[in-house]
């Protein structure tokens, strides 16, 4: 059974940092994409970042580019998201994702390309 466990998550004061790590269980996804995503009070869950299989390209939603950074280590079968910066709006419940399609390079920003789904983590940021 496949399993995507985040962790990091948590209560950071503006301008602040944190590190969120996805640790995958179940099978390997070497050759797969993953992604975060995220989902504030009240919204639809939107994308945040995606990295290819290859490790070699990354995406990320516009809210985030310059203070976000995917990451993954396939040895350890995980994926992270370093946020700097923080800001209040990036307040929200973080999920990670990842593509059951190996070498697929399409679709980074959807959720339909993703087929296993973390539980999600919270994380908080305060002004």
């Amino acid at each position: 059974q496949v399993r995507l466990v985040e962790s990091g998550g948590g209560l950071v004061e503006a301008g602040g940092s944190l590190r969120l790590s996805c640790a995958i269980s179940g099978r390997t996804f070497t050759n797969n994409a993953m992604g975060w995503f995220r989902q504030a009070p009240g919204k639809e869950r939107d994308f945040v970042a995606a990295i290819s299989w290859s490790g070699s390209t990354t995406y990320y939603a516009d809210s985030v580019k310059g203070r976000f950074t995917i990451s993954r280590d396939n040895a350890k079968n995980t994926v992270y998201l370093q946020m700097n910066s923080l800001k209040p709006e990036d307040t929200a419940v973080y999920y990670c994702a990842a593509d059951g399609q190996s070498y697929s390079n399409t679709n980074y920003r959807y959720e339909r390309k993703y087929d296993y789904w973390g539980q999600g983590t919270q994380v908080t940021v305060s002004s």
